[in-house]
């Protein structure tokens, strides 16, 4: 279970907060979603459970043990909303491989397999992949991490109709053995994937309980 209690946050150059007072318990084997409009404060969730960022006040429990930023970078592994301006392999073996101090072969061809990637080259170029594609290798680059709590940023952004059905449905699976928290401007797509009682809404720095993902 990963809880947030009383997260705030506000930089120190804001007048407001960007996050006020979440709370949000998050259990294994279920996704969760949080919907909102840019500028709602849906990334800045992301990078504050990660440990990319350091809340202004309160504190994010997991199993009921609160962690520090280095514990959350450990435990998180975060997908950002356009994964490929962040990679850094001159190929898909390459990628796979940053981070990792020996990846064997198999490993590495089954977590591609994990994602759908069975046929693509480890000498392919990131670049050249498709944008679902590229979602999937930075899913497969996180999940040889073994991160007991997978964040996604905007996982459908940009991607044509015709794949994001086939990701949704990579999360939904992803979800059974951790915590999946999604973040979107696009509820509507999650529709009949994530339970109503698992969504809620980011609106001005509040966390409000959605009635389901519309």
């Amino acid at each position: 279970m990963l809880e947030l209690r009383s997260l705030r946050y506000q930089p120190a150059t804001a007048a407001e907060p960007v996050l006020r007072d979440i709370n949000l318990s998050l259990p294994l084997g279920q996704a969760a979603l949080v919907a909102g409009r840019s500028g709602s404060g849906k990334s800045t969730l992301l990078e504050l459970i990660c440990g990319l960022a350091e809340p202004s006040g309160g504190s994010i429990h997991w199993h009921g043990e609160a962690l520090t930023s280095r514990q959350r970078r450990w435990l998180c592994g975060l997908v950002f909303q356009f994964p490929e301006r962040h990679f850094l392999g001159l190929t898909v073996g390459q990628e796979l491989k940053l981070g990792q101090r020996r990846l064997p072969y198999d490993t590495a061809e089954a977590v591609l397999k994990q994602v759908g990637l069975g046929s693509v080259s480890f000498q392919q170029a990131p670049e050249r992949l498709s944008g679902g594609q590229q979602r999937r290798l930075a899913l497969a680059v996180q999940l040889l991490r073994n991160p007991r709590v997978l964040l996604l940023d905007e996982p459908t952004a940009g991607l044509d109709w015709s794949v994001r059905d086939e990701i949704l449905e990579l999360l939904v699976e992803l979800s059974q053995e951790r915590v999946v928290l999604v973040v979107t401007h696009e509820p509507e797509l999650f529709t009949g994937l994530i339970p109503a009682q698992q969504c809620w809404s980011l609106q001005r720095g509040v966390l409000q309980p959605a009635l389901q993902p519309a």
